[in-house]
């Protein structure tokens, strides 16, 4: 079967590069890639056949023609979900820390995807074979809540939310160090890392991403915080954390090289997600409890609360 991915360029992302464009729009797939792909035409823009360097325009629909053998056939699996809500449109799971959302290269099995499709079949279709139902993201070791579409018309409202900044999307994250100010917010554009594609980084090229930020509880060499997205990048929080010089606690990619607290992963966790019903438009909230792992993390550390300092509100 061959996978047809159709994007519509934004307003946002008017002005890209097409090769860097599609990199950021599927990250499970290499510009270099999206490279050969454009130069053997089976990227199209507006069904015209353009170079890697065609600069995306609003409104420009840009169709990506994959072949078969690069996808895998995604089974179903009888891997256990909690499930928050269900209803016959949508779904709401905390997915676990460990578990990555959709299958990609070196995880076809095993995946909240390969789950969902054991749990039901009517899951929308709008994302490919690939991510079917996937609304939004999680990375791999953040644990929290997901929202899942059944069907193409519950797909399209949830995602029109998300991209008109209307969806609740609260974090509890551990970070290294004091953050100073009780509440604040990182405005700054990421993009893909110029040399290592497998990271992002805040860049004046980059896409416009905002996140919020509040202080819960200080402990002498951490702090606790709770975090609100206004836009989704990946790894967003992870590298607007790094860039404000308070990497989240046990991020290999962002933070220090070695383990801190005898963390396997990030302390990032998606507490609180709110969006609006896609069929009775009514707000519905939801939300998850720290796994116990990160609660037994808490538990310890709250044994070193810090004293407040000077210029700190505690």
């Amino acid at each position: 079967m061959i996978l047809v991915e159709r994007l519509v360029v934004d307003e946002e992302d008017g002005g890209a590069r097409l090769d860097r464009y599609l990199a950021t729009q599927l990250p499970d797939i290499s510009r270099s890639r999206f490279q050969h792909l454009i130069s053997e035409a089976q990227v199209r823009v507006n069904m015209d056949v353009v170079r890697a360097s065609y600069r995306v325009r609003a409104g420009d629909e840009v169709r990506v023609t994959l072949p078969p053998a690069e996808i895998p056939a995604i089974r179903p699996e009888p891997i256990p979900l909690e499930i928050t809500f269900e209803d016959s449109v949508v779904l709401v799971v905390n997915k676990p820390r460990g578990m990555v959302v959709h299958p990609g290269a070196g995880h076809y099995q095993g995946t909240l995807v390969n789950a969902l499709l054991h749990h039901c079949r009517d899951l929308s279709g709008i994302n490919g074979v690939l991510r079917p139902g996937i609304v939004h993201r999680l990375d791999k070791d953040t644990s929290g809540l997901l929202m899942v579409a059944k069907n193409d018309a519950a797909h399209l409202a949830l995602a029109a939310q998300l991209k008109e900044r209307r969806v609740l999307r609260e974090y509890l994250a551990l970070v290294h160090g004091q953050v100073k100010q009780q509440t604040g917010t990182v405005d700054a554009p990421i993009d893909r890392h110029p040399r290592d594609r497998q990271k992002m980084t805040v860049t004046a090229r980059g896409r416009p991403a905002v996140t919020h930020y509040t202080v819960v509880e200080r402990y002498i060499n951490y702090t606790l915080l709770r975090l609100q997205l206004e836009t989704g990048r990946t790894h967003q929080i992870r590298v607007h954390l790094a860039h404000i010089g308070h990497p989240v606690a046990g991020d290999p990619k962002y933070g220090p090289a070695r383990p801190h607290l005898g963390l396997t992963g990030q302390f990032l966790h998606a507490g609180v997600l709110g969006f609006a019903h896609p069929t009775s438009d009514l707000f519905v909230r939801f939300e998850a409890p720290l796994p116990a792992e990160l609660e037994t993390i808490l538990a310890s550390q709250r044994r070193f609360r810090a004293q407040a300092q000077p210029g700190i509100r505690s």
